[in-house]
């Protein structure tokens, strides 16, 4: 019994038409897809980022939550007390060794990239989550000594746990010796307040201490 010769093609042929646009078509799809994935991104950028702010934006109109304690000046001190201006919103405390020294000199940095026009209507405030060690005395000399204009607010506990929360900011507090020997572990984000008191963007640490022009041309952007 013999097996019937198979046909083949002859030596050099080329691939089918048919393939060949079989193939074809299927690359155009997949380009098609592409670019149809690149301009969707592309779409929700511009619609959740339309400033193309370095920091992470907020949906527009979220309204910053409230902060209220008693200010380094020793007077009560609320965020609020700040409307009209822009503020970036740090939490840290006084006795960090390094987060919080080099967070608040990079936004000295960038705040003296700003017009002086635009320098004045910029507050930085930190919130201390430090409480029990942080007094409004020693805050005031520490906020100063980054920014002459630096303010600070200290919040007491069930209060500074709850005003943390509301904006996404943790701490804890570890190595626990003593009632004042402890280490005090807490997030970096630094965030900003518009003029009209809404959330506008959070820059992480990175961000914040790597390239002060980015975080002057987020400001200038958030204060048109």
């Amino acid at each position: 019994m013999t097996t019937p010769d198979l046909p083949s093609l002859p030596s050099g042929s080329a691939v089918a038409p048919s393939a060949r646009r079989s193939w074809q078509q299927s690359l155009t799809l997949a380009l098609l897809a592409v670019s149809a994935l690149l301009a969707g991104v592309l779409v929700y950028h511009r619609v959740t980022n339309p400033l193309s702010l370095f920091g992470t934006a907020y949906p527009a109109g979220t309204p910053a939550p409230p902060l209220a304690g008693t200010g380094e000046d020793g007077q009560p001190l609320a965020l609020s007390d700040f409307r009209g201006k822009t503020v970036a919103v740090f939490f840290g405390f006084l006795n960090c060794p390094n987060i919080c020294p080099t967070t608040l000199a990079a936004l000295e940095r960038a705040r003296a990239e700003l017009p002086a026009r635009q320098r004045a209507d910029f507050q930085t405030l930190l919130v201390s989550v430090d409480p029990k060690r942080d007094t409004t005395a020693k805050m005031k000399t520490y906020v100063t000594y980054f920014d002459p204009t630096g303010r600070g607010v200290v919040i007491p506990e069930p209060q500074l746990t709850k005003a943390a929360a509301a904006w996404g900011a943790g701490y804890t507090y570890s190595d626990v010796k003593g009632p004042t020997d402890y280490q005090v572990n807490h997030t970096t984000g630094v965030y900003l307040v518009d003029a009209q008191g809404h959330l506008r963007l959070v820059w992480d640490y990175t961000q914040v201490t790597t390239d002060a022009a980015r975080i002057a041309q987020d400001l200038r952007a958030v204060m048109k």
